[in-house]
């Protein structure tokens, strides 16, 4: 049995009425899983004795801009064990957008969500540092979302005073 059909099958098995799509395109495999699940589905990834997906190299997010899920989050997992990175998505939708963090699963997490969170505006719960990592902690805009002026919004931030 290959690897992947190892994991859709594990994943399947644990998480059947959670699995929302499972994808394989160009040899990568995605399974998208409802947001409530996600840190069950990430300790069951990492405690796996056969699967062991140890680190998450990656969180980002997808503003579909019009879509009723208008937010996917975006996880990249990797197994040492295995040599394999599974991509993992979760939809979610409201204002702010909210979804548990998986920091305490993975700790490399971290650092992601908060760029996640800066760049989206994607509120991860239970993250134990949540705070803007690039723009002012006042600044009330999300720089990534389609929303978002390509030029940027005039007077939303402050500018460093002319040298004379």
């Amino acid at each position: 049995m290959a690897f992947k059909d190892l994991i859709i099958e594990k994943i399947k098995k644990q998480f059947e009425k959670s699995i929302e799509e499972v994808k394989e395109f160009r040899g990568d495999l995605s399974i998208t899983i409802a947001k409530d699940k996600i840190v069950e589905l990430a300790r069951f990834l990492r405690d796996d004795d056969e699967l062991c997906f140890e680190t998450c190299l990656d969180v980002t997010a997808i503003d579909w801009a019009t879509r009723k899920n208008r937010f996917t989050v975006v996880y990249h997992v990797y197994s040492f064990k295995n040599n394999f990175t599974l991509r993992i998505k979760a939809n979610i939708d409201g204002e702010p957008p909210q979804i548990e963090t998986v920091s305490s699963i993975w700790p490399g997490a971290n650092w992601y969500e908060r760029e996640t969170y800066d760049m989206y505006g994607i509120v991860f719960l239970n993250h134990p540092d949540l705070r803007r990592m690039y723009m002012p902690e006042g600044f009330e805009y999300y720089p990534l979302r389609k929303d978002f002026p390509l030029l940027g919004i005039p007077g939303s931030l402050p500018l460093p005073d002319k040298l004379e």
